[in-house]
C-alpha cells in the first residue's frame, strides 16, 4: 500500500474531532515553525500566520451558523477567539507581537479536542 493510499485511509476512518485536533496540530506546528524563522524570511512567517487566521475564520463562520450543534456560549467564545486571533496575527506581521500567545491558543484547543486521560484509561481497562 503506498503511503498516499494509507494516508487517505486513516483520513477517512478520523472523527471530526481527530480531523480537527489534526489541522490544529499541523497549524500550529507551522507557527511554531515561522516563529523560528529570520525575521526577515517574511513569506515563510505570513504563510503560517495566514494558514492560522484562515482556520480560525472558518471556525468563526461555523459557529455564526445558527445549525451548529455546539452550545450557544461556546459557539460565541470561539468567535471571539477568533476575533482575537485575527487582531494579533495582524500585530504579529507588523512585528508588533509575539507567535506565542497563538500558539498558545492552539495548544488549549488543541488539548480540549485530545481524547481524555479517563476516557483512554477506561478504554484500556
Amino acid at each position: 500500500m503506498s503511503l498516499q493510499a494509507y494516508h487517505q485511509a486513516a483520513t477517512r476512518a478520523e472523527s471530526p474531532r481527530q480531523t480537527e485536533y489534526r489541522l490544529f496540530a499541523q497549524v500550529t506546528l507551522a507557527l511554531m515553525e515561522a516563529a523560528k524563522a529570520d525575521p526577515s524570511d517574511v513569506a515563510a512567517r505570513v504563510d503560517a500566520l495566514d494558514w492560522n487566521r484562515r482556520v480560525w475564520t472558518v471556525l468563526a463562520e461555523d459557529c455564526a451558523n445558527p445549525a451548529n450543534g455546539l452550545p450557544a456560549p461556546l459557539r460565541a467564545s470561539i468567535i471571539s477567539l477568533s476575533i482575537w486571533v485575527g487582531r494579533h496575527t495582524s500585530a504579529v506581521i507588523r512585528r508588533r507581537e509575539g507567535f506565542e500567545p497563538l500558539i498558545q491558543v492552539n495548544r488549549v484547543i488543541m488539548q480540549g479536542l485530545a481524547p481524555s486521560a479517563v476516557s483512554a484509561t477506561t478504554v484500556a481497562a
